[in-house]
């Protein structure tokens, strides 16, 4: 493989040149990132590889147009984002919650694509060290989708025991995680997680 497809210039030239080494380096670099990615949105692997794969037709389709001085990976998350979108409108309804989530998602991306992947194995990871009972709460609400008062009688504890895990797991993972950490859990878990 050609070392000097790693110099984003040089690569994006190529593309537009009809390089098929540039474009296969491309899709080595980013597809697996970029089905993670679509998988956290569309919340299953064949959508996600559908939507992958319609992106990197595109851009081969739509090379000449690529612009010399621009992110390909912001380009291609973004462009992973948008077929998303339009998936999703040809899918179902969006509700107001999941557009809030998505649109925050969204600003992830353009911030910084690679920190979407970071995220993510963050927040298992704080997931996982919650206290025992705290983390069995929180997943059985988020992850189950259980109400408080279906994990109470689970649990065999009163609703405000469930009320005071919930609330202590998103106040540790608000430490840890920040702002984001609501587009975060709704990626992980498809729903809204707010408290």
């Amino acid at each position: 493989m050609n070392s000097s497809y790693s110099d984003e210039h040089f690569l994006i030239s190529s593309l537009k040149n009809g390089d098929a080494k540039a474009y296969t380096y491309l899709m080595d670099m980013y597809h697996h990132k970029l089905c993670i990615y679509a998988t956290g949105l569309a919340r299953d692997d064949n959508d996600a590889e559908d939507i992958v794969q319609n992106v990197f037709i595109k851009v081969w389709k739509k090379r000449h147009q690529l612009k010399d001085a621009f992110s390909l990976q912001g380009f291609l998350y973004k462009s992973v984002y948008n077929a998303f979108i339009d998936y999703y409108r040809k899918q179902k309804v969006m509700l107001p919650f999941e557009k809030t989530y998505i649109d925050e998602l969204s600003s992830i991306v353009k911030e910084d694509p690679s920190s979407l992947e970071r995220l993510i194995t963050l927040m298992k990871s704080e997931i996982e060290k919650l206290p025992p009972k705290c983390k069995q709460t929180f997943l059985l609400s988020k992850q189950e989708g259980l109400t408080n008062i279906e994990i109470a009688e689970h649990l065999n504890v009163s609703i405000k025991t469930v009320e005071a895990h919930i609330t202590k797991a998103f106040s540790i993972l608000r430490k840890s995680i920040g702002e984001k950490m609501n587009g975060i859990l709704f990626l992980l878990f498809g729903r809204a997680t707010c408290v």
